[in-house]
């Protein structure tokens, strides 16, 4: 194995900033009845309230079924409210609710604060060249997924 990939197993830091983040967001939102699924949702709605739900799962690269899940998980907790669209029954809103928008900002104070404890000691160049990397590795592996794994990649021998 060549020596970079030896040195730097880049799925290996992804799933540890994933988890690490996922239980830091969970340990912050519990005290509002979210968890870590769910603030992603309400951060996407702040700037983009009564999106169809197929929408925002579209938008943030997300099964149908866990949308759906996450969506009801927020209606419950009186979050969201869903409405059919008016021109279109089969489409349902998501609309913010005053109880989600009293949150926006303590919601976002979190995200900020863990922006800051992992961006910590890196400077504002190198987080903007990080930005830059993280948006062209999602990128490609998002084409990679519509090409291959959509229409069901097969294993060749």
């Amino acid at each position: 194995m060549d020596s970079f990939l030896q040195d730097f197993r880049i799925g290996r830091h992804i799933s540890i900033l994933y988890r690490h983040g996922q239980c830091f967001m969970n340990m912050k939102m519990t005290k509002y009845g979210l968890g870590s699924g769910q603030y992603t949702f309400l951060l996407y709605l702040y700037g983009n309230d009564g999106i169809s739900q197929d929408e925002l799962s579209k938008a943030l690269d997300i099964d149908k079924a866990t949308t759906a899940r996450a969506i009801a998980r927020l209606e419950q907790e009186k979050y969201v409210k869903r409405d059919s669209d008016p021109s279109d029954k089969r489409i349902n809103r998501i609309f913010l609710t005053d109880k989600s928008l009293e949150l926006k900002s303590e919601i976002i104070e979190i995200t900020n604060e863990w922006k800051k404890i992992i961006l910590k000691d890196i400077d504002k160049n190198s987080q903007e060249q990080l930005k830059l990397l993280m948006e062209q590795m999602t990128e490609n592996a998002s084409e990679y997924k519509k090409a291959m794994c959509i229409r069901g990649e097969k294993n060749e021998k």
